[in-house]
């Protein structure tokens, strides 16, 4: 398989996450649908989080044993420090990026009473979509950082010449990317998003797939995958927690539980359609 059709095909599985997104422009949708949307991405999110750790803790795992075979423990602790250090830094990272973005100061408005109301209420409404939009902008850079990952798999398995499973990998993570777009939308609840930033927004979360790929068919570096895979479960931790604790406040633990359910079977599906190519 040349770089050509390799760069083709993630560049597919990337950018099939534009076809969750459109989402985000429908109109029309109840409080309650719209805000079981959100936690479902929550879910979906949850699922992602669980599988990108699970993969870091793997590696981790690899790197334990074969220190106890050898005596050699300076890998061991390398990718452990790693480990702990990209989780640590993806959380908080990404919440120290939200203090800045979401937390600015307001403009002050002034005149008369009406006045000062009109301009209250339009800058209550200007800062609850700036809010919303930068959260959905995190997730995107977070799912972005696990695309990654997804594309290092699929470069590499083109590049040992097994096209089976690299085709297989591209139909799996085509579908997967394209739940992980509604991911990226669900929790902006009314707010309506313009295509430019929905089309900004899939080249954060889609392009690093097709990067990964580029990469991977000519790189392999499990220290590489073990970071970005540690970086995207910090960052995806931390945005669930964002996405929950408002979700928990307005709506019923039982409706919580349900799309969070929800959202992480269906997560769960599509990665099962990976796993049965052997990826």
């Amino acid at each position: 398989m040349s770089s050509t059709e390799v760069a083709l095909l993630g560049a597919i599985a990337g950018f099939t996450i534009f076809l969750g997104l459109p989402v985000a422009r429908i109109r029309g949708l109840s409080p309650r649908t719209r805000g079981f949307l959100s936690v479902t991405s929550a879910g979906i999110l949850l699922f992602i989080f669980w599988d990108v750790l699970a993969a870091a803790i793997d590696i981790i795992e690899a790197s334990l044993h074969a220190a106890q075979a050898d005596g050699s423990w300076a890998p061991f602790v390398l990718r452990l420090a790693m480990g702990l250090g990209g989780l640590a830094l993806g959380a908080i990272g990404l919440g120290s990026l939200e203090a800045k973005v979401m937390h600015g100061p307001p403009p002050i408005a002034g005149g008369s009473a009406d006045v000062i109301s009109a301009e209250a209420s339009a800058v209550e409404v200007s800062e609850r979509r700036r809010r919303a939009l930068s959260l959905g902008m995190m997730i995107a850079v977070a799912i972005g950082l696990h695309n990654f990952s997804e594309g290092l798999a699929i470069g590499v398995s083109a590049r040992s010449g097994d096209i089976a499973l690299a085709g297989t990998l591209i139909l799996g993570f085509a579908l997967h990317n394209a739940t992980e777009g509604f991911g990226i939308v669900g929790p902006l609840g009314e707010i309506r998003p313009s295509w430019g930033w929905l089309f900004v927004a899939g080249l954060v979360g889609g392009g690093p797939t097709f990067v990964g790929t580029l990469v991977g068919y000519r790189v392999t570096s499990e220290p590489l995958e073990l970071a970005f895979y540690a970086l995207a479960a910090g960052a995806i931790l931390y945005v669930v927690g964002q996405i929950w604790g408002p979700a928990q406040r307005r709506f019923s633990s039982r409706f919580v539980l349900t799309a969070l359910v929800v959202g992480f079977s269906l997560g769960l599906l599509s990665d099962l359609i990976i796993t049965a190519g052997g990826g």
